[in-house]
């Protein structure tokens, strides 16, 4: 079978022949998954190239992808005159068809980026948006009706085409919990995740969602509202065992833990790891994905990198 149809009996639980490999951002010819990235707009021009189409520009220190330099809705009088950008431009999926011409023998996970709950901190602030939550409700619930909206418009535009899953990356752990209470979390966004992911359902498509850090209190609710695909880059925060309470229910797309093992593992631990991770939270028929991202801005070097890459591919039950 081709590297689409591998990932799709992985996620179905369909029975593989090999463990399927996402190779996030290197040696993509090689990787089973590739994924597309939606655009900006194409009469949208910044006046400078950090920029983002929602207003907010972007500070770099490092290699790391950055941050944010400033909120937009400094003031919720900020927000009579905000307009968030049109999701439903089709000049954001202008490459589109020629990467999936591209790479047609792949699964195609397609997306935005950074999504959701991240905008919306990008747009009022990170302290301001956990503040607003108790003390301007109602102002945030408009803020996030604009962001969540738009997504849902690129959606509705993207599952007419020939992916095979939209990617979602919001962040929600830290170290040892949720970044809110799980019962605000039900109750401001789960209903919103709930109506996105209803959208790519319904056009038969999957659901792929990531989140860094202890994101536990709310995989119930995920696997609940249809996500198909837990992409989670450091497992051990929730504890493989734990995370296997899933397995079956859901598809995990899991790297050697990236805080804990894989930056200061030789190739004996790292191999010892993949096969208690392949074995913890895959099925046997599926259930498992392997990923690895190259990531030397915290320290993965090029000979763990490829030690990973290589204890997936050599896997053997």
């Amino acid at each position: 079978m081709n590297s689409k149809q591998l990932v799709k009996n992985a996620i179905a639980g369909a029975g593989v022949d090999r463990i399927p490999v996402y190779l996030f951002n290197k040696d993509i010819e090689q990787s089973d998954i590739v994924s597309y990235c939606v655009e900006t707009a194409e009469s949208f021009h910044g006046d400078d190239p950090n920029r983002s189409e929602w207003g907010f520009l972007w500070e770099r220190l490092d290699d790391t992808m950055g941050q944010p330099k400033e909120p937009v809705i400094k003031d919720w009088a900020d927000l009579k005159n905000y307009r968030p950008p049109d999701g439903r431009d089709r000049s954001r999926l202008r490459s589109l068809p020629a990467f999936l011409e591209k790479y047609r023998d792949k699964y195609i996970v397609a997306g935005f980026g950074i999504t959701g709950f991240g905008i919306l901190t990008f747009l009022r602030g990170f302290e301001n948006t956990l503040e607003d939550l108790y003390l301007e409700r109602e102002n945030l619930e408009t803020l996030a009706d604009m962001v969540f909206g738009y997504e849902e418009d690129v959606i509705r535009r993207l599952v007419e085409t020939d992916i095979d899953a939209v990617a979602f990356y919001d962040d929600w752990g830290m170290q040892f919990s949720l970044m809110i209470s799980p019962a605000l979390w039900r109750d401001f966004f789960k209903p919103r995740y709930k109506r996105q992911f209803d959208i790519v359902h319904a056009a038969g498509k999957h659901v792929y969602f990531h989140s860094c850090g202890y994101v536990y209190d709310i995989l119930e609710d995920l696997v609940e509202i249809g996500a198909d695909v837990f992409n989670f880059n450091q497992p051990e925060v929730m504890g493989l065992e734990k995370l296997a309470k899933f397995r079956g229910r859901v598809c995990f797309n899991c790297p050697v833990d990236l805080q804990k093992i894989a930056i200061n593992a030789d190739r004996a631990a790292i191999e010892t790891y993949t096969r208690r991770l392949v074995e913890t939270l895959g099925t046997g028929s599926g259930g498992f994905i392997g990923y690895v991202e190259e990531y030397h801005s915290i320290g993965l070097s090029d000979e763990n990198y490829g030690y990973m890459v290589d204890a997936l591919r050599n896997y053997r039950p």
